[in-house]
């Protein structure tokens, strides 16, 4: 458990330019994350952190409400013990989303994937997501054969999530088929529409935890996952509008926010559960739904673990429309 200040806006003013600020936060006791607490009603202008490693909390008045700009993320009262278990038990993750939401909202699509991906694989070859791996014992369950299915209506080619019994988990090979049915779509000039959506109890609920870490080169993992990623392939389309149910956990929120259109079923729940295994987003989370509902929203859901309901998640814009 790594240590963490609770400060008002003026103590944090003066923590942030200290000049020893730096041994604070990489010393023998590293602080991962400072707590914010406003002095009065409204908010205040904080100074940024910049590439300093540590998250800046806000408290307001719920999860992903109004905050300084300059925070890394926004929660209300309630969320704080679970914030600052998140934070202090898996300070490595943590501090580097933190960081890395800072960058990608300030670049473009592509050069967010790489440096996500970047992050990512830095975080697969650590002592967090090894220490996860070292105390999860997961089983690859039987998969459907194909694990994607593709129909073509006229001018639309529907592309479906075929895993039902395991929730439309993300492994190599339905990300590999997944892959090539948007190859097809950005190929083929006649496809006008394409139309995402998953079977079973889930539209996706993320990797395949049985997969996770399987490559023993975390640098080689980074290049496929740069060069087979349906993230970008969907943003590339631009005319995928994807249907959410059940469960959308990680890398099945992170690709749908890419499309054009999010349609979600009124009983879906949203997550961003990678902290927990010492991992940040990795699907194109960090870019796809920075670029809908903000980067403290964003942080918001990855640091604290909380799942939000569709009813939310239309207000926060990361849905267009329920059903």
């Amino acid at each position: 458990m790594i240590a963490h200040h609770e400060l008002d806006p003026t103590g944090y003013r003066q923590f942030i330019r200290s000049p020893f600020v730096d041994e604070v936060l990489a010393g023998t006791d590293a602080v991962s994350l400072v707590v914010v607490r406003p002095a009065g009603p409204g908010t205040s202008t904080l100074p940024p952190p910049g590439s300093l490693p540590v998250v800046v909390a806000w408290i307001g008045d719920r999860l992903g409400g109004v905050g300084p700009a300059e925070a890394d993320v926004v929660v209300g009262e309630s969320d704080v013990d679970q914030l600052v278990r998140s934070v202090t038990t898996h300070p490595l993750a943590a501090v580097t989303l933190a960081v890395l939401l800072r960058a990608v909202e300030q670049c473009d699509l592509d050069t967010g994937l790489a440096l996500e991906s970047t992050a990512y694989s830095l975080l697969q070859g650590g002592p967090e997501f090894a220490a996860w791996r070292a105390a999860t014992t997961t089983t690859l369950g039987p998969s459907s054969a194909p694990v994607v299915l593709t129909d073509r209506s006229g001018t639309e080619l529907a592309i479906t999530l075929n895993r039902p019994e395991r929730h439309n988990a993300i492994d190599a090979h339905l990300r590999d088929e997944l892959s090539a049915a948007l190859a097809v779509a950005i190929a083929d000039p006649t496809i006008e529409t394409v139309r995402l959506d998953g079977r079973g109890p889930s539209f996706c609920s993320g990797g395949d935890l049985a997969e996770f870490g399987s490559r023993s080169d975390p640098v080689e993992a980074h290049l496929v996952r740069l060069a087979r990623s349906p993230a970008r392939q969907i943003a590339r389309l631009g005319n995928v509008t994807a249907y959410l149910h059940g469960a959308a956990f990680g890398g099945g929120i992170e690709m749908a926010a890419f499309a054009r259109r999010v349609v979600a079923h009124r009983a879906t729940r949203i997550a961003l559960p990678e902290i927990a295994l010492g991992l940040i987003p990795g699907a194109g989370g960090t870019v796809s739904l920075t670029r809908r509902c903000g980067r403290q929203r964003t942080a918001a859901l990855a640091l604290t673990g909380r799942e939000i309901d569709a009813e939310t998640a239309l207000d926060w814009g990361l849905v267009d429309e329920l059903t």
